[in-house]
This record gives C-alpha cells, structure tokens and sequence, in this order.
C-alpha cells in the first residue's frame, strides 16, 4: 500500500495530468525526433525523481509505517515485518513510475495495447512468484514481495518495446532546459498537491482502519479486499475509459471544438455511468455471498467474510461516483487546467476526515467505506457542475440519462433479490452466477424499453454484423 501511495503522486496521475495534454499537443505540432527527445527528457527526470523518492523511502520506512498504521506498533513481529515488506517493495516505485509516463506517452501517441495488457504481466509475476516460494518451500510474503517488483520490471519493459515500436527513440539528454518540459512541470506541480490530497484521504482511512478498538481486528485488510473489488469494474470500464478519452479530450481543446468536446464528455459520463450504477447495486445485495465465494478460506474466515463485506457494500454506494470523476477530471487535464481537481479534492478531503470520524463509531468498518462513497459522490457533483459552467447544456441531457438508468437498476435490483431467495439450494457461487445474470438481462430489457442509447446502439451493431 505505501509504495502504491506515492505512486499516485508522482505515477498515473501525473502522467495523465501533464505529460498527455502536452504530447498531444506536440503530436499535432512536431515530428517524432522532437517528440523522442521530448520523451527522453520526461524519463531521464522521472528515473532521478523516483530514485530520490525510493532510497528516502527505505530509509524512513520505520517512520512511515508508524504513521500510517499505528495500530501495528502494539504488535513488535506485525510492525518489523510490514517494514521490512515496504523497503523491499520501495523500488517498485521506480518501475511503475516510468511505465505510467511510458504509459502516457502511448496514449497521447494513440497507442493502447500495451498499456491495457501491462496490469496482467504484475498479475502473472505475482502467481508465479507464489507458486516457486511454495516449490522452494520459503515465506511466501517475501516471494510476493518479489513477485511485486518483478512485474513492476516486464510491465515497464512492455511499454518500452510499444514505444520502439512507435518509432520513438532514447536520446540522452544534454540539457533538461525543453519548453515542453517546462510546460509538463508547471502543470505537475498542482497536480502533485492534488496527488497529496488523495494520499491524505487514503492515511486518514488506512490510520481509521488500524484503530482495532474501534472498528475491530483485521480493518486494514477488509478495506483492502473490499477495495479490491471496487477496483474490478472500476478498472475494466471507469479507468480505461478515462485513459482513451484523455487524448481525444485533448485533442478537441487544441481544436477549440467545444461542441464536439461536450458531446464526447457526455458520451463518455453516459457510458460510465450505465455499468457503474447496476455494477453498484449487485455489489450491494451480494456483497456477502460475493466475499464468500472469492476469499472465504484458509485463514479467511467468517468473521473476515463479514467485516470485508461490509465495507464492500458501503464502497459500492459511491461507486458510480469514483467512476465519473475520473472522466471530469481528464477533462480538467485536457484544458491543462489541473488546479480546479486539487481545489474541489481538498475539500472532499475535509468531507471524508470528518466523515471517518463520525461514521466509524457506529457503523465500525463500514463507516470508513461510506465516507469514502459520499465523498466520492461530492467530488463527482463539484467537478460535473464546474464543467457545465464551462461548456453549458450537460445537465439536462444527464439527468434525463440517469432518471432512466435509476429506473433500470431498481428493476434489476428487486429481480436479483429475489432471485437470490426464491432460487433452491445450490453452490453459492452458482446461484450468484444465477443471480447476477437474471438482474443483468431484466436491467438490458428495461433499458431498451426506455430507449437508452447505450443498447439500441449495440443492438443495430449486431444486427448489421448478422447481415453480413
């Protein structure tokens, strides 16, 4: 988790604030000799940042754990232990910093494959390193630990080869004095604060969940696992969507077609927002058999099962809102405007704190996840009214989309919940298959009864595929 904390601050979302705005400014201006001397500047900074970052970070670890987790320095193996984990993993931060700003960089290039597949090596690195631990017989943390920094190196050795590919060259840079470069940094600064700002919200959570008194034992690993799953549609749909409409975003602002931008960003909330909000309300109602299907094993028991469900149906409320502002945001970007986004997160900050503290007492763990949800939902409404101010005219079309996705999920809603009663005894994760699919299909059909662009459109794709 604390590598992965500073990630944000100086990784993805940098990437996307300033180094794809300004690419794609460059791509529509220069020749790939000034963009690949462009992008050997951005990576010859980025690798002396994050090196700096690494080695003070494994020198402060101790420091930083009793920081953010100081519910583990009641336990002298627990807290030895995740401070050994964090220096060992600290470099990872230098590999998946330079594959974010690889990443961004084949965004702004039009480039998505590599991007897209690079989680799934991490993945793969991290069931290997298990597998050969076991076979070794050795600690299988240390060998996830490995694992860790061994997908951090293919996922960055993916988007180099992209970029080759790319035409894109390294050329050690002689002198860091670039106008682009200088541009990328005026725009980072901000966004760094913003970044700060969201690691804030995340201590405030992980010091909340650590607070075993209040909450209960194992808090940070519910957030954690319920997080997980969050993550799941999240990443599919909310991130990758945010990530390919960053560059068109950009585009259209060099362009200065507003009209068009407006329309893509309404497309893009649209699409959004009709997975996200059925995604939100099956996580609600199978929260508990979903975490018991996944993780209910070993030294996963019931009582993990309960409380990582909890969280997991509170995270779900504000799901649709996670999911949004990523799109408002790289609109921000877009306009290479990455104060407002900082702005409008301190104040969610100030909203999640207060809520942490009051919530936490009497709902325990789930008040943690429903702060987070609610400020979520806050973050969304404040970026989304700001950018009507902008752009003028997205409101009404929005409401209107929602009213009808609402309509929607509500019917899909009653037909899980009583699927999930009314179906006989069987293996649960079967009857969550059952579930699921009956309130999917009942939630396409309403959809298409209310005429939601979203599937007639895919429908007449079909249709003409089966023509031909």
């Amino acid at each position: 988790r604390i590598p992965n904390l500073l990630r944000e601050l100086v990784g993805e979302g940098a990437s996307n604030a300033a180094v794809v705005p300004v690419f794609s400014e460059y791509s529509h201006k220069e020749d790939k000799e000034e963009l690949s001397k462009l992008m050997s500047l951005v990576l010859t900074l980025a690798f002396i940042s994050l090196t700096v970052f690494t080695l003070l970070g494994i020198f402060v670890s101790p420091w930083i754990v009793k920081v953010m987790a100081p519910g583990f320095v009641a336990d002298p193996q627990k807290y030895s232990l995740t401070v050994f984990l964090t220096q060992l993993m600290f470099p990872y931060l230098i590999l998946i910093g330079l594959t974010a700003y690889s990443m961004g960089i084949l965004y702004s290039l039009r480039s998505f494959t590599a991007p897209a597949f690079a989680p799934c090596l991490l993945n793969v690195a991290l069931i290997v390193s298990v597998f050969v631990v076991v076979l070794m017989k050795g600690e299988v943390v240390y060998g996830l630990g490995v694992g860790v920094l061994a997908g951090g190196a293919l996922q960055l050795l993916m988007q180099i080869r992209a970029l080759a590919k790319r035409g894109m060259k390294f050329v050690f840079p002689r002198t860091f004095n670039h106008p682009g470069l200088i541009k990328i940094g005026r725009l980072l600064m901000p966004r760094m604060l913003g970044a700060g700002v969201y690691e804030l919200n995340i201590f405030v959570d992980t010091f909340c969940a650590s607070l075993a008194s209040v909450v209960g034992l194992g808090g940070i690993s519910a957030v954690y696992y319920a997080n997980r799953l969050i993550q799941f549609p999240m990443g599919i749909v909310g991130v990758a969507f945010a990530s390919a409409a960053l560059p068109t975003f950009s585009s259209l602002v060099v362009a200065k077609d507003l009209q068009k931008l407006k329309e893509t960003v309404l497309f893009a909330l649209e699409n959004i927002l009709f997975v996200m909000f059925p995604c939100s309300i099956l996580l609600m109602i199978l929260s508990a058999p979903v975490v018991k299907v996944l993780f209910q094993r070993g030294e996963f028991t019931a009582y993990s099962t309960g409380i990582t469900s909890t969280a997991l149906l509170f995270y779900s409320v504000g799901l649709f809102g996670f999911g949004a502002a990523k799109i408002l945001v790289s609109v921000f970007y877009a306009f290479q405007d990455t104060k407002t986004p900082v702005k409008v997160g301190a104040v969610c900050l100030l909203i999640n704190a207060s809520l942490n503290f009051i919530l936490m007492y009497p709902l325990k763990i789930g008040g943690i996840a429903l702060a987070s949800s609610i400020a979520g939902i806050a973050n969304f409404v404040i970026l989304f009214y700001l950018l009507d101010k902008k752009l003028a005219g997205m409101r009404g079309e929005l409401d209107k989309f929602i009213l009808k996705i609402f309509g929607a999920c509500c019917v899909m809603g009653l037909t899980v919940l009583m699927l999930w009663i009314k179906l006989p005894r069987m293996p649960q994760l079967l009857k969550v298959i059952l579930a699921s699919l009956g309130g999917g299909i009942l939630y396409l059909m309403t959809c298409y009864l209310f005429k939601i662009p979203q599937v007639l459109r895919t429908l007449n794709f079909l249709q003409e595929k089966m023509k031909r």
